[in-house]
């Protein structure tokens, strides 16, 4: 049933040509019969060499990845075309015996002697290596290799008609009856149900001919199995690598070209995928081929024919056809019956979470045994008599019959041998000599632990079943080693079943009670806790569900617990796993029931323990009973707190623009201890950080999760429905440490407005000061510039032409000069302000964090995923977070959000904090009703205007195309930080009005000496430039909402971007306005065509059009816990603290509170408003208010 080649190591090249690593899944699902294979052929960990693309001469460096990661993406095939020789057979096994005698045979029967080189070299086969390579024999027909057999030995004086009579009649074909000679590749039968099952349809194409290929397929019994054979001595047939066998079969098959897999072990044959431009090629290691030969012209290279499924077919449907040991996996053959299901809308429960031994397996056959033979051996090698207190140690009962609770049940096999090791040390053995016997007599005596197991219930199999066709996700979660529990699995007939296996000796495995294994097992099957079931024997079982929040724990009775133990940690309790899917299904619920949740016929098997809930919106005196607890994110009841736990001043969560700034703030009085946590790493001085640093390569990071969370929008109405690309910072400095360094504040107007809408103390006038403060700008301090704050502002100065036939553009257009966008006035075109010095990025973590990293009163997580925020009733008292899938608490006395506008309102959210109906549908328990949280979503959203540029002065040149200027550039940079590397090449800007009657400019342009499309992601291919232009003052209104109480699924991020008639119109006024400003005798030395939208679009409908295909986010997501007054029922925050309405303890500080979106970029705003709340916080009084005038046009009758 398994194939003992079958590795699960994957090599798989990006469209980058970069190699992959493909790990293997934790996944058993699957049955097998049999474990005589498995203990024959059990092999070693297998480690397999890497290949970089330096050694197989392609393009980049050798990267890793998972199998997970490449399997989300899958498209899944239609058909797969295999080859036969080194594919799903072993080629040399076959050929090498064959060319032996084949050369013999030759040289017998020409008389020649010395050409048994000449003949190897034809066909390609190594004499030194004796072996096949890449050749005319592995990859031509028998009549090629004939016509160049036969040119060889009429060179070495023989006759042609000889010759051809000679090739007639020494030729034969390959011994397929031979066992010793034909060999297959892994488990083809197996592998071929697999496909069958899936609906994959299977065909062949060899260069063999007709006779030999039918014998060899009838040998294998693999006829059946396909639905198209072509030979090489087919009449209709061309040779590898013309593309129109593969067509042809597509034709007969019905199937497109473009669903269609080659597979095979020479580069013809990937030639012969590529040429019939076939869906994908996949080069497989078992045959002729090499690494070298097939990576330039396959997609995807696997070691042999059992690795290609994770390619082939979605992570669904591959899945289920592998068994995982501990160092490898096997291909299973699939269940004749589907046992698989949906969700029940009856049943609320997606996954069910088993202990093994003492749950489904009798713990008391195997280890009473093994700890009566450890014993005897130990005896009998040093005369120890240990048997009592080794009893009592391993956790047996008195008369060594019965496991109770012990290292030996709840721990794992290393900490059960540490446990004996110790007992013998105190005895008097030498630490080295316990190790050795401990270590020799275990070994010993697992011939009893991998003896049959003997199950619990009599239909364990149909238990399962039902619960997949319920659609319930099944995991085993254990501290036995791998290797043991999959053969327990694989007697019971349970690996079809099993979804995710954990066990102890797995590498991130965690012992119980620790939640982390229950966290690992939901996180990897797409499972929120508060859907999952915790069934075990023991108290370390139900306290893992428990740390994990389950929705139920159900505690056996068969096992090492107790009623008395369990009852205070179990949901239910339930005398052995006979009857569990009553429970875990809640059968009963269909069932009459006496008002406690039981049903008669649940009653006889199990008993429910009802916890009770204070109901938040019932006020305090009511409550309300359920049989189980839910899981939520935050729970309305008192958290302890023990008094020897470290407790800060400020818990800050996230170490964005905000976050930076504040704890900087905050920690300069070195009596307040200041705990900064950040999802993402560190920003600091590393080997990949000079992406951050250097200006110029700020789209690396852009478009790398490493250092972005990579949201996705919903998809989006008044965009045609597309998903929208969201890259958000999740590193020290958060966006900041993405972002494309441009510094502006937006008009002056702006926070009059936000004072306004309800934002009391934060008009112009007062945050002018604050913006200030954060600045040191290169040209000095003035009434709008700052000179000594630790946020260093650069003045464009770019020498290319383009950038000032940019500006001369504009002022003949009609538009004013200013000379400074962020001062007196906004309104015209400028050189632009950028967060660069000394040729660096100057994030917020540079500026503010950096600098005080070492302050003894602040301390810093990274990382970390703020799962909830801790209350003590309407306190908040603490963050609870996830830490390498470990669950940990952090304490404060005040705790503040920075994390930005998805983030915040997500942790919010999470904890209890927003819309109580849509709370309470996620079975969130509400701490406060704030209808506003994750509301009032805005965003800038920008189009591009491309124009294709006569003179070679673009930054074309820099691009990957010229790597000798790509080095210079960076060279220079890593040297000096100077030169094109040291600038974000926007450093020419415009800020406008679209129409009269508008009082300030509502459309922003950044200039590009270049052209880039999809966030950076596709460079041009000429020489050209753009503009980036924007509406600044959107009335579309968005919002952000939970998919689930799981914090590390991404959020529901929906803009609605385009949804209002004056988006639409102030966005076609836009490309409107663009065109005429390129059209301007500035860029007519320059001007080539336009590129984007291009000559074809025209019209007011083809300009929306363009608009709802081509805008994308300007990275401006704001207002989703928005400042206001008490009044307004859609406010968040206090203005005049930052603190959450009704809640204690609790702030918010970041770009999510401002109550309207500011007319440009968010960076130098978002300091701003920690600036000024970190004078808020600590009572400092606020800054005097600045006097500084402001530009109005002269009159709104025009647009300029």
């Amino acid at each position: 049933m398994f194939s003992l080649s079958s590795i699960f190591r994957l090599l798989s090249r990006s469209s980058q040509r970069y190699l992959h690593y493909r790990s293997a899944l934790p996944v058993v699902s699957a049955r097998s019969q049999s474990k005589t294979k498995y203990d024959k052929h059990h092999r070693s960990t297998i480690a397999r060499p890497i290949w970089s693309s330096a050694i197989v001469g392609s393009e980049g460096m050798g990267t890793f990845n998972n199998v997970k990661r490449r399997t989300d993406q899958t498209k899944k095939a239609s058909l797969v075309i295999f080859d036969k020789d080194g594919t799903l057979i072993d080629f040399q096994s076959l050929w090498t015996p064959w060319t032996k005698k084949l050369v013999a045979r030759i040289q017998e029967a020409t008389g020649l002697t010395g050409i048994e080189g000449k003949i190897c070299d034809i066909l390609g086969f190594c004499l030194k290596q004796q072996k096949v390579v890449p050749g005319m024999l592995a990859e031509a027909t028998t009549p090629q290799i004939k016509v160049e057999m036969t040119k060889m030995l009429v060179g070495e004086g023989l006759k042609e008609t000889n010759v051809k009579e000679i090739l007639d009649r020494v030729w034969t074909e390959g011994n397929v009856r031979n066992p010793d000679e034909l060999k297959k590749i892994g488990e083809l039968e197996t592998l071929f149900k697999i496909l069958k099952k899936n609906n994959v349809r299977i065909a062949l194409i060899t260069s063999d001919n007709r006779k030999g290929t039918d014998e060899l397929l009838d040998e294998l019994k693999l006829t059946e199995y396909f639905e198209y054979v072509i030979c090489g001595d087919d009449p209709d047939s061309e040779p590898k690598p013309s593309p129109y066998n593969a067509l042809k079969i597509c034709k007969k098959l019905g199937v497109d070209p473009a669903d269609t897999v080659m597979v095979g072990d020479t580069k013809t044959d990937m030639l012969l995928g590529k040429s019939a431009k076939l869906g994908w090629s996949v080069g497989v290691l078992s045959g002729v081929g090499q690494i070298g030969d097939l990576l330039p012209h396959a997609d995807h290279i696997v070691e042999d024919i059992e690795d290609i499924l994770p390619i082939i077919l979605p992570f669904d449907d591959w899945q289920s056809s592998y068994v995982y040991s501990s160092n490898d996996r096997f291909l299973v053959k699939p269940k004749d019956q589907d046992h698989t299901g949906v969700p029940s809308a009856k049943s609320p429960v997606n996954l069910a979470i088993f202990d093994l031994h003492g749950t489904l397996i009798c713990i008391h056959r195997k280890y009473p045994k093994f700890v009566e033979f450890f014993c005897s051996r130990l005896k009998r090698m040093t005369g120890m008599d240990m048997l009592a207190k080794l009893t009592k140690l391993l956790g047996l009962n008195e008369d060594s019959t019965r496991m109770m609770h012990g290292v030996l049940t709840e721990g794992t096999p290393s900490e059960a041998r540490g446990v004996v090791v110790e007992a013998l040390r105190r005895e008097g053995i030498a630490y080295q000599e316990a190790i050795m016997l401990v270590n020799k007599i275990w070994k010993e005596g697992e011939f009893i632990l991998k003896s049959e197991p003997t199950p619990l219930s009599s239909n364990l199999e149909e238990t399962f079943k039902e619960l997949k066709r319920n659609g319930v996700k099944i995991a085993i979660n254990t501290g036995e080693p791998r290797e043991f529990v999959v053969l327990d699995l694989m007697n019971l007939g349970l690996t079809n079943y099993i979804d995710m296996l954990v066990c102890g000796d797995d590498p991130i495995s965690q012992a119980k009670p620790s939640g982390h294994n229950t966290l690992l097992i939901c996180n990897e099957l797409s499972v929120n806790p508060s859907k999952t079931v915790v069934v075990g024997d023991s108290v370390g079982d139900l306290q893992m569900g428990g740390s994990a929040f389950v929705m139920k724990k159900i505690g056996v009775l068969s096992g090492v617990g107790n009623e008395e133990e369990l009852k205070p940690y179990a949901d239910c309790l339930v005398p052995s796993i006979e009857n569990i899917n009553d429970i875990i299904l809640e059968k009963g619920k269909s069932e009459a029931t006496d008002g406690s949740g039981v049903s008669d016929k649940g009653r006889e098997t199990f008993s429910c323990f009802q916890k009770s809930i204070l109901s938040p919106a019932s006020g305090s005196g009511s409550q309300m009973h359920q049989p189980c607890r839910s899981f939520s994110t935050s729970r309305p009841c008192s958290v302890h707190i023990a008094s020897d736990t470290e407790r800060y001043d400020f818990i800050i969560v996230g170490a964005g623009s905000a976050g930076c700034t504040l704890a900087n703030r905050l920690t300069a009085d070195r009596n307040r201890k200041v705990l900064l946590l950040e999802a993402g790493p560190r920003d600091l001085w590393h080997w990949d950080s000079w992406k951050i640093y250097m200006p110029a390569a700020l789209m690396y990071n852009l478009c790398d999760d490493k250092y972005n969370w990579y949201y996705h929008t919903e998809p989006e109405k008044g965009m045609n429905n597309r998903v929208m690309y969201w890259p958000r910072g999740r590193v020290w400095g958060g966006s900041s440490s993405l972002n494309a360094m441009v510094y502006v504040r937006g008009h002056a107007f702006d926070y009059d407005r936000w004072e306004k809408e309800g934002a009391t103390g934060w008009s112009y006038a007062d945050c002018l000061p604050y913006f200030r403060k954060a600045q040191t700008h290169v040209l000095g301090a003035n009434d709008y510039r700052g000179g000594d704050g630790p946020l260093h502002v650069f003045r464009g100065r770019s020498k290319n032409p383009l950038c000032q036939a940019f500006l001369d553009a504009g002022v003949q257009a009609g538009y004013p000069f200013s000379d400074d966008m962020n001062g007196y006035q906004q309104e015209g075109f400028g050189w632009m302000d950028m967060t660069i010095h000394n040729g660096k990025r100057c994030s917020a973590a540079a500026a503010y964090l950096h600098p005080i990293k070492s302050r003894p009163n602040l301390s810093t997580k990274t990382n970390i995923l703020a799962r909830r925020i801790l209350f003590e009733g309407k306190r908040a008292v603490g963050i609870e977070y996830l830490k390498d899938s470990g669950v940990q608490k952090v304490y404060g006395e005040e705790i503040i959000l920075s994390g930005g506008a998805v983030n915040s309102p997500q942790l919010l959210m999470l904890s209890g904090v927003g819309n109580a109906d849509e709370l309470c549908q996620l079975d969130i328990p509400v701490v406060q009703h704030l209808p506003g949280v994750g509301e009032n979503l805005q965003d800038h959203v920008e189009v591009l205007v491309q124009q294709e540029c006569k003179q070679p002065i673009t930054l074309y040149k820099a691009q990957w195309k010229y790597p000798h200027v790509m080095i210079r550039i960076g060279l220079e940079w890593f040297l000096r930080q100077t030169g094109d590397g040291a600038t974000n090449h926007f450093e020419t800007g415009a800020f406008i009005r679209s129409e009269p009657g508008i009082e300030h400019p509502n459309v922003q342009y950044h200039f590009l000496a270049s052209i880039i499309n999809d966030h950076g992601r596709v460079s041009g291919d000429r020489h050209a430039y753009q503009a980036h232009v924007q509406i600044l003052r959107p009335t579309s209104r968005g919002y952000i909402k939970l998919k689930s109480c799981d914090p590390r699924e991404h959020p529901r991020i929906v803009p609605n971007y385009l949804t209002t008639e004056q988006d639409i119109r102030e966005m076609r006024d836009c490309i409107k306005l663009t065109r005429e400003i390129f059209q301007q005798k500035a860029f007519d030395s320059y001007r080539g065509p336009e590129l984007t939208p291009g000559k074809d679009v025209q019209s007011d409908e083809e300009i929306d059009e363009y608009n709802r295909n081509m805008s994308e986010t300007a990275y401006h997501p704001s207002c989703t816990c928005k400042m206001g007054s008490e009044s307004d029922p859609m406010a968040v925050v206090d203005p005049t603290s930052s603190r959450v309405y009704g809640l204690e303890g609790l702030r918010v500080v970041d770009a999510s509170i401002m109550p309207s979106v500011v007319s440009g970029n968010l960076n130098a705003p978002t300091i701003m408003i920690a600036e000024k709340t970190a004078d808020i916080i600590i009572g400092n009084k606020p800054l005097p208010r600045a006097s500084a005038p402001v530009y109005k046009p002269k009159s709104l009758d025009s647009q300029r």
